[in-house]
């Protein structure tokens, strides 16, 4: 793929390199606008099931990860919705794999056709009791690119489900792109435990559990779902079982900065605009456009929206007005950094049914008063 200049869409480059990165098998319930990621699997990946719905797509995904395979699946919000339980199941029993959330307009079954980013709280609130899934997002063509990868690397890291949280216009348009950009991508290294003893959720130096396979003739594994302490065996309220249960989130939000992504294009310190997302391209050429005019702006992209790391707030703590420009009706990264009453030097630019302009962005960056 190096040194090329092709007509592509984001899909293809999400697949390719979740294939490069180490992925062994997708499995997949076809649902607009997920479709092309359905597609280029069957073409790149070592084995594609066709699940029959979504809720047997995570199912198996699970039994694949469980052998130490690593898999991927591509949905939207309806599909996604199915799969709710079985990814909580995942979750406690620590099986990596990739979830591709392919955002469009809502609710319920919405609009195939029409994009949006209207999913964060969705992705936030899936696992129940405040834990929270690492969720990256990509902003541009080099990101469905590096993200995919940083996904598969960190979902073998942590022994988790980690989700892509991706739009239509993203993965369905196609556009010009030169390959040369693009860094290699190499497979994810996937250590087993060797030592002598093994209780398969007692956890490393670095908060997760060595991984077994299940079928191993060494060791005994377990994969529990329920409360359960080291051993792995259930048990309710026992203090080793509840330190097991609230380690599931401090493994993730401990080590948010090693998979942490942002781009961030400082120009002053009045007014920073936020974002993430398909919103990131209208953004930019927002503050081109400001500062050929001689506003100095600056412009925050998150790529890494969950956990949130305390570096967001440290960046943009020192910004007079902070404008957050995202495609959904309230505002639902704003929500989640400053809660549900938005604080006076923080601007929402918001949309629901088309996607957010540049001249929408320098709108309220024009009336904050500066």
């Amino acid at each position: 793929m190096q040194g090329e200049k092709v007509f592509i869409d984001g899909s293809r480059l999400v697949i390719e390199a979740c294939v490069r990165a180490g992925s062994d098998v997708f499995v997949g319930y076809p649902i607009s606008p997920a479709n092309w990621l359905y597609r280029y699997a069957r073409e790149r990946f070592p084995v594609v099931l066709a699940a029959t719905d979504e809720i047997t797509t995570l199912q198996w995904m699970a039994g694949f990860s469980s052998t130490g395979m690593f898999p991927v699946t591509a949905t939207s919000h309806p599909g996604y919705a199915l799969m709710v339980e079985s990814l909580n199941m995942a979750f406690m029993m620590e099986l990596p794999m990739l979830i591709i959330l392919v955002q469009r307009l809502g609710p319920a079954t919405g609009s195939a056709t029409t994009g949006a980013q209207g999913d964060l709280l969705v992705v936030r609130g899936t696992i129940s009791g405040g834990f929270v899934m690492p969720v990256l997002c990509p902003s541009n063509f080099e990101d469905c690119w590096t993200l995919s990868a940083r996904c598969v690397e960190t979902a073998i890291t942590l022994r988790t489900p980690v989700i892509l949280l991706t739009s239509k216009e993203m993965m369905m348009t196609l556009r010009g792109f030169d390959l040369s950009v693009l860094p290699a991508v190499n497979p994810v290294s996937r250590k087993q435990y060797s030592n002598d003893s093994y209780l398969p959720y007692k956890p490393e130096e670095n908060m997760v559990p060595g991984f077994v396979p299940v079928g191993d003739k060494r060791y005994r594994v377990r994969l529990n779902a329920s409360t359960h302490d080291a051993t792995g065996l259930i048990r309710k309220d026992t203090p080793d079982a509840m330190a097991n249960t609230i380690r599931l989130g401090e493994k993730i939000e401990s080590r948010v900065n090693e998979f942490f992504t942002y781009e961030l294009d400082e120009d002053g310190e009045d007014t920073l605009i936020l974002t993430y997302g398909i919103t990131a391209e209208a953004a930019r050429d927002a503050v081109g456009l400001l500062r050929s005019r001689g506003k100095r702006v600056s412009l925050l992209i998150l790529k890494t929206l969950l956990p949130v790391s305390t570096r967001v707030y440290d960046m943009i703590s020192k910004y007079r007005h902070i404008v957050i420009a995202e495609e959904n009706r309230s505002g639902l990264l704003r929500e989640i950094l400053f809660g549900v009453k938005c604080p006076g030097h923080v601007h929402p630019v918001t949309g629901i049914g088309r996607m957010i302009s540049p001249s929408r962005i320098m709108e309220v960056v024009d009336s904050c008063r500066f």
